[in-house]
């Protein structure tokens, strides 16, 4: 009796998350050199910027409600310095001595923004840095949420910003993500009353839970899934070029983004 041999399962990522999202639509080489060749992506200055604030604000809405003072945020900065002076992706930054002050006040100006935008004694926390690893829309989804916090509604989802917000046009974009979080949430039974975005530049951008924006925004996802996964299957990764190919990692990888970088922004050095 002859047996019949299987064809192997195509690859699948495990999930897929926002920013994995966001750099497949972005451009699908670039999706394929980070997460299929696994090239070295280092963190460019804002990311670990970014990072970095976080730390600090996880830290501080740890503490008991009547503790989270600016005191106790600039003692929590410092403990974390030491830290991030060691860290991998920091000294990647090859900062000089007056680079990294000037990184260190970068940080601390958000953080007293933050105290100026909420006050943190009234934050009645939830969940914070609350990793979801869930199936939504028939895609295996994981995401990581900066704060859940209970409101007089229910519970909000906060994502905070250390960049600039968005034009309103880019507005409904910025907000796909936290949508996606409140469909995570939904599957792990935390019914989600409203999301917020902090720009810690600026302010604040909060909506009431919206199930068609949820819905658009798993659409999306699940079509951006499935986009990939044809990706996979054809070998079919095309380079898609713009104004952000002169700060991908990639480029001595990509003839097209040099081409493009240097038409828009003149000779690399």
């Amino acid at each position: 009796m002859t047996s019949v041999v299987s064809e192997p399962s195509p690859f699948r990522p495990r999930h897929l998350s926002p920013s994995s999202a966001s750099t497949f639509r972005q451009c699908p080489r670039r999706w394929k050199l980070k997460y299929i060749e696994k090239l070295p992506d280092p963190k460019g200055e804002a990311a670990v910027l970014g990072t970095f604030v976080h730390q600090i604000l996880e830290e501080l809405l740890s503490l008991a409600s009547d503790k989270r003072s600016i005191d106790a945020a600039r003692n929590i900065a410092r403990d974390l310095w030491g830290r991030l002076l060691d860290d991998e992706d920091f000294r990647g930054l090859s900062f000089s001595d007056t680079d990294a002050k000037g990184f260190m006040w970068k940080a601390w100006r958000l953080i007293e923004q933050y105290f100026a935008i909420e006050d943190p004694t009234q934050v009645n926390v939830v969940r914070a840095e609350q990793q979801l690893a869930v199936e939504i829309g028939g895609v295996p989804f994981f995401g990581i949420v900066d704060l859940t916090e209970q409101v007089s509604d229910g519970v909000r989802v906060v994502d905070y910003k250390t960049g600039k917000a968005p034009n309103s046009r880019f507005v409904d974009d910025k907000l796909s993500q936290v949508w996606l979080y409140a469909a995570a949430l939904a599957e792990e039974d935390v019914e989600v009353s409203g999301v917020r975005l902090m720009y810690l530049t600026s302010g604040t951008i909060d909506r009431p839970i919206d199930s068609t924006a949820v819905t658009q925004a798993v659409d999306a996802h699940r079509q951006t899934w499935d986009d990939l996964c044809e990706a996979i299957d054809a070998q079919k990764f095309p380079h898609k070029t713009g104004p952000l190919c002169n700060w991908c990692p990639y480029l001595d990888h990509c003839p097209e983004g040099a081409l493009e970088a240097e038409r828009r922004y003149g000779p690399r050095n």
